[in-house]
């Protein structure tokens, strides 16, 4: 039996928060849960992994893209590492208390990888228009100094408005029911158990979702369809297939991700519940990184290239030594 909310006339400060998460599922569905989070969040670690240390040895792959795909791949590795290891760890121990402090370090890192991932796939999408519409200009235009300028902002920007959100977020005291009902201390759900009036703080919320998940859309949309409109312009049809292909991966990462945090940050609290919200929130803390690489790399033969020339090397190593 979960403790009766507090009372507000006498209450004190919340000092920790508990993660509700699966705790009402059955023993067998929490046992069986657990083996498959933790199948797919090594596959998740494995395979970014994986494309973070080809991207980086692999003299073949040093274009724009890849040095993209790279630190992309290092936020997915970041992003899931905050919420999967501790929703594993819930899932076999009774105790779900977390520290004030802990809740709020675990938002702000959502918050600042989940921005800064969103801010780099549009500079993927502007670098793949730059290289389909302007193939000639592309070296000087996607420079390495801009490509790190670009990264750079990601991240700064993402830290910064992860600052900001954090304010909004425990701006106000908290004394009311101190359960949070997802498996991580997800905004909207905290805000809500905060004492007052949780409005102001959850319209700006909406307000800079607006601008951070808008904004980059705009950007991406823009050079989707000039790449679109650049394709259907040219009199040859040869490359159309890779071109296309290389877009839709973009596309199909770009939906995954901006679907599920609109639901997440711009929907009103009030058609969101439990059942609606667990799904959305595994699908962009988990599902999402561990799908980027699939529909990233693995269906890319340069990157495919490179995973065997690492996997010849690794093995002459092996044999060398013995």
């Amino acid at each position: 039996m979960r403790p009766q909310t507090m009372d507000l006339r006498n209450s004190s400060a919340v000092k920790d928060f508990i993660l509700v998460g699966f705790e009402q599922s059955s023993p067998s569905t929490r046992a069986l849960l657990f083996a498959l989070f933790l199948t797919l969040y090594s596959l998740a670690m494995a395979m970014n992994g994986l494309i973070i240390f080809i991207t980086w040895r692999d003299p073949k792959l040093n274009s724009p893209m890849y040095f993209f795909l790279g630190h992309l791949s290092f936020l997915d590795v970041c992003f899931i590492t905050t919420t999967i290891p501790q929703m594993l760890i819930h899932l076999v121990v009774k105790n779900h208390t977390v520290s004030f402090v802990s809740c709020m370090a675990q938002m702000y890192l959502v918050f600042s990888m989940g921005v800064a991932e969103c801010i780099l796939l549009a500079f993927m999408a502007y670098d793949r228009y730059v290289a389909i519409c302007h193939p000639l200009n592309y070296a000087q235009i996607m420079s390495r100094q801009v490509c790190v300028r670009l990264v750079s902002t990601a991240w700064v920007f993402g830290m910064i408005n992860g600052i900001f959100l954090e304010y909004m977020s425990f701006r106000n005291p908290f004394c009311r029911d101190n359960h949070i009902e997802n498996f991580f201390c997800e905004a909207p759900i905290v805000i809500a158990l905060s004492c007052g009036d949780p409005q102001f703080s959850m319209k700006v919320i909406f307000a800079d979702a607006i601008v951070v998940l808008l904004s980059p859309m705009v950007l991406i949309v823009i050079s989707y369809a000039r790449i679109l409109a650049s394709i259907l312009g040219r009199a040859s049809s040869s490359g159309h297939g890779k071109t296309f292909s290389t877009c839709a991966s973009h596309l199909t990462v770009v939906i995954s991700l901006y679907t599920s945090a609109m639901f997440s940050y711009m929907n009103p609290r009030s058609t969101h519940g439990p059942e609606k919200d667990k799904p959305f929130s595994l699908l962009y803390t988990i599902i999402t990184p561990m799908c980027n690489p699939i529909i990233y790399s693995f269906r890319n033969k340069e990157m495919k290239g490179a995973m065997v020339r690492t996997l010849r090397r690794s093995n002459l190593a092996q044999a060398e030594s013995v």
